[in-house]
């Protein structure tokens, strides 16, 4: 059951978008809980203006394939304009070798991207799903969104993740419970040469795991160490499963395979950034 509080900054948001839908504005829709929920509300309120909404999707190598088409099916649904916008981050944003500010140099180029398919439609507006929670940890590419003008309605309403997906559940999105799913450029340790090889065998390795039954899955990569993070009630379906794990995972190319015991970790690349 959603309390008060979600509702009061449900309203805040709405009061926020219905500033936004008397012209047409843009989303940057990557497909996750947040930027489907900011599109669903922007949708339902343009319905009652009359004006379009354009939902804007990059089609990435930093992200498995599948999410590409799940937007599509997605944006169907909500009623959104889909647009695909096709980037190459390692070689445009220059992220090759991993910098501590990627996540700055992609966002910086994907919404000057988004920015510039905008202008082509007379568009002034361009939302995105940044939320509560993202304002108090390591997220360098929000100082490229205030740079650019773009606007991250959850995090202005006050709403955090929890409260996101309880609203995205009560308006019936089937992202609701989907995992974050950040670019795959976030398994590997900050300095590490990235090549779409090295990309592809991790977002194959996460694949097999998640066949398994598994829910929050990252493959962290050192060298030729795959270390895998799970949510710590999953420990019991790697260990029953492990020999045929470290076969796969060693036909990928990994050499050996491991278990974070501390259990999956949002952001566990990013420890070293504190001490």
């Amino acid at each position: 059951m959603i309390e008060d509080g979600y509702l009061v900054k449900k309203e805040k948001l709405l009061t926020l978008i219905n500033q936004y839908v008397c012209e047409d504005i843009m989303v940057a829709f990557s497909g996750g809980v947040d930027s489907a929920f900011v599109l669903k509300m922007a949708c339902n309120e343009a319905e009652k203006t009359g004006k379009q909404v354009y939902a804007v999707t990059i089609h990435t190598r930093l992200h498995p394939v599948k999410e590409l088409e799940e937007t599509k099916e997605l944006c169907g649904e909500i009623g959104a304009r889909h647009i695909i916008l096709k980037v190459d981050e390692l070689k445009e944003a220059g992220i090759m070798d991993n910098p501590v500010n990627r996540c700055y140099l992609c966002k910086k180029l994907i919404f000057l991207k988004i920015k510039e398919k905008a202008a082509e439609l007379g568009i002034r507006t361009i939302l995105e799903g940044t939320n509560e929670d993202d304002l108090h940890v390591y997220r360098p590419g929000i100082k490229a969104l205030h740079e650019l003008g773009i606007i991250s309605p959850l995090a202005d309403a006050g709403l955090c993740k929890k409260e996101v997906r309880a609203l995205a559940a009560a308006y019936g999105l089937k992202t609701s419970s989907k995992p974050s799913a950040p670019c795959l450029a976030t398994r590997f340790p900050y300095g590490t040469t990235l090549d779409y090889e090295k990309l592809a065998q991790v977002e194959q390795g996460e694949a097999y795991l998640k066949n398994l039954g598994l829910h929050n899955v990252r493959l962290r990569v050192h060298d030729d160490i795959a270390r895998i993070e799970v949510d710590e009630d999953a420990f019991g379906v790697l260990t029953s499963h492990g020999k045929e794990i470290a076969v796969h995972l060693k036909e990928l190319g990994y050499v050996y395979i491991t278990l974070d015991l501390e259990g999956f970790r949002s952001g566990s690349m990013d420890v070293k950034l504190a001490l």
